[in-house]
C-alpha cells in the first residue's frame, strides 16, 4: 500500500501537469503570420496628463548577461555554462557561452553615454554576489568600489539607479550550501543585502531585493533549465517559500537601517499568464488554472496578505505586505492547446494572426494593460521594470512598443500609480539558456569589437523619452 504523503502528492501533481508546454517551440512559418490591427499603428506620441513628474524611463540590465562569465566565473551560472545536461547536450543553446558579453563591467561609461542621448532618467541593475562576497565571509572591496563609481557616474549624469540585489546568479559558495533549497541560507543573503546597502544606500534610494522568484523556481526546479537544473516540483514549490521569506527577511533588515526609511524596497515579479487556446476547452482550462496559481497567484497573494499557502509549505510572515513597490515584469502571455498526442498533450502556442516575436509568443498589449491592473491590487506603487521584445530582424520592435506603451499609458489614465518605465534591454546581451540568440537590445552589439548599433525600431521609445524629458524642463520655466 503506497502512503500518499504531502510530498508525493505535490509531486504527483505537477508531474501530471507536464513540463512540456512550458517550454515548446513555435514553428518557423508562425513568425511571418501577422495582423496589423491587433497593435496600435499611431506614432504620435500623446503622454497622459497624468504622467508623475519623477517618472522613471529607463532601461533594465543584468550583471551577468552583461559582463558575461569573465567577471562572475564565481557564480552559479558560470559553473552551469561550463557544464553539461547528463545526455551530453550544452546547457546553452549551440554550446555558447557568455565570455564578457557586452562588457557593461568595463563600458558602462559609454553606454551611460548613449542613454543620456535617449534621455533615459533611471537605470536598473543587478549587483554580482559572487564577486562582492566570493568566498563566503570574505568581501571585495574593489568590487564594492566599483559599484559605488557605477552609481556616482549614473547620478553624474542624471540618471537614477535602482539596483536588483539577487537576479537568478549567486556566489559557487552559496550553490554548494544548497543556495535557496535551505531556509537556513537566507542569512547569508540578508547578510549579503545588508553589505551592499550600507555601502550605497547613500547615493540609491530604489532597491529591489530579487528579480523573478517564479522565474527562478520554474527554470531551475520543474524545467531544469537554469542551474541547479532540478526537476523536482516539490523543492521547487520549498524554493519559492524561502525565496519569499529571504524577500522578506531582507526588507525587514534595510528598512532598519540608515537610510532605510527613506529607500523604497521593492519585489520583482514576472507576470505570466496562462490562457486556454479555445475557450470552451476544459483540458485546455484546467492545466492553465493550475499554473496560473504557481507561478502568479501564489507570489501575488503572498505579497497582498503575507501568506504562502501550499500544504506542507506553508508561511506567514510577521508582516503584512513586506514592500514598498511592485516591479512588474511582463512580455506576453502563453497559450495553452490540447493535441492528440500521449508525449505532447498540451503545448504552448499562439493564434495563427499574431505577430510572433523571436521567442515562442506573440505581441499582447492587452495583456501587459490587464497585468498592470492585477499587480496594483496588491495597493503598493508599480514599476515596469522589464518589458521588451527579441526581434533579430527589427522589424515589430517598433509594433511592440507604441502597443505596449499605449496599453501602460492607459492604465495611467485610469489612475493606476505607474511611476517607471525600464525597457529590456539596452544592449543585446547573453539570454541565459537562449545564449546570444535573441536580441533583446536597442543597440544591436558586436562582442568582439564591442561596437553598439542603434537598432531604428526603438527610435518611438527614444522620442517618449526625450519628449517627456522636454515637458518637464517646459513645466519646470514656469513652476
Amino acid at each position: 500500500m503506497v502512503k500518499f504523503d504531502k510530498k508525493l502528492l505535490l509531486n504527483l501533481f505537477f508531474i501530471c501537469l507536464s513540463i512540456r508546454f512550458i517550454s515548446a517551440e513555435l514553428k518557423p512559418n508562425d513568425l511571418e503570420m501577422v495582423n496589423p490591427d491587433t497593435v496600435n499603428k499611431s506614432l504620435e506620441i500623446i503622454l497622459p496628463d497624468n504622467l508623475r513628474a519623477d517618472f522613471n524611463w529607463g532601461f533594465a540590465i543584468c550583471e551577468y548577461q552583461n559582463s558575461g562569465q569573465e567577471h562572475c566565473s564565481n557564480s552559479n551560472w558560470a559553473d552551469w555554462e561550463n557544464s553539461k545536461f547528463s545526455n551530453g547536450n550544452s546547457h546553452i543553446k549551440e554550446a555558447q557561452v557568455s565570455g564578457k558579453s557586452c562588457d557593461f563591467w568595463n563600458n558602462y561609461k559609454k553606454d551611460i553615454e548613449l542613454m543620456k542621448e535617449m534621455g533615459v532618467s533611471s537605470l536598473r541593475f543587478s549587483v554580482a554576489w559572487d564577486k562582492i562576497e566570493p568566498e563566503q565571509g570574505k568581501f571585495d572591496e574593489n568590487a564594492l568600489q566599483h559599484y559605488q563609481d557605477l552609481c556616482e557616474e549614473l547620478i553624474k549624469s542624471g540618471i537614477k539607479p535602482l539596483i536588483s540585489l539577487h537576479h537568478f546568479v549567486h556566489p559557487r559558495w552559496f550553490e554548494q550550501l544548497g543556495g535557496f533549497e535551505k531556509e537556513e541560507n537566507i542569512k547569508y543573503f540578508v547578510r549579503f543585502s545588508k553589505k551592499v546597502f550600507n555601502r550605497l544606500s547613500d547615493k540609491v534610494d530604489l532597491w529591489c531585493t530579487i528579480n523573478e522568484p517564479n522565474v527562478f523556481m520554474l527554470q531551475g526546479y520543474i524545467r531544469g533549465v537554469f542551474p541547479p537544473g532540478k526537476i523536482n516540483p516539490y523543492i521547487a514549490l520549498k524554493v519559492l517559500r524561502n525565496l519569499l521569506k529571504a524577500h522578506t527577511e531582507v526588507y525587514k533588515k534595510l528598512k532598519s537601517l540608515p537610510n532605510g526609511f527613506e529607500s523604497q524596497i521593492g519585489f520583482i515579479h514576472q507576470y505570466l499568464k496562462f490562457n486556454a487556446y479555445r475557450g470552451w476547452n476544459v483540458i485546455e482550462h484546467i492545466p492553465g488554472l493550475y499554473l496560473n496559481y504557481i507561478v502568479n497567484y501564489l507570489t501575488l497573494n503572498f505579497l497582498k496578505t503575507g501568506k504562502y499557502s501550499v500544504p506542507g509549505l506553508n508561511y506567514e510572515a510577521d508582516i503584512e505586505r513586506p514592500l514598498d513597490y511592485i516591479g512588474l515584469n511582463y512580455y506576453s502571455r502563453a497559450l495553452l492547446k490540447s493535441q492528440l498526442s500521449l508525449s505532447e498533450p498540451i503545448v504552448a502556442t499562439c493564434y495563427p494572426d499574431e505577430i510572433m516575436t523571436d521567442m515562442p509568443y506573440a505581441i499582447y498589449p492587452r495583456g501587459f494593460y490587464q497585468a498592470i491592473k492585477d499587480v496594483a491590487s496588491i495597493g503598493v506603487p508599480v514599476y515596469i521594470t522589464e518589458n521588451g521584445i527579441a526581434d533579430q530582424k527589427d522589424d515589430r520592435r517598433e509594433k511592440f512598443i507604441t502597443g505596449y506603451l499605449q496599453a501602460m499609458f492607459d492604465a495611467i489614465k485610469e489612475g493606476v500609480d505607474v511611476r517607471g518605465y525600464y525597457y529590456w534591454t539596452f544592449t543585446d546581451n547573453f539570454e541565459w539558456d537562449e545564449g546570444f540568440l535573441m536580441k533583446f537590445g536597442i543597440f544591436k552589439v558586436n562582442c568582439e569589437t564591442q561596437e553598439r548599433t542603434f537598432r531604428q525600431g526603438a527610435n518611438y521609445l527614444k522620442q517618449v523619452m526625450l519628449a517627456y524629458q522636454n515637458r518637464i524642463k517646459e513645466s519646470e520655466k514656469y513652476s
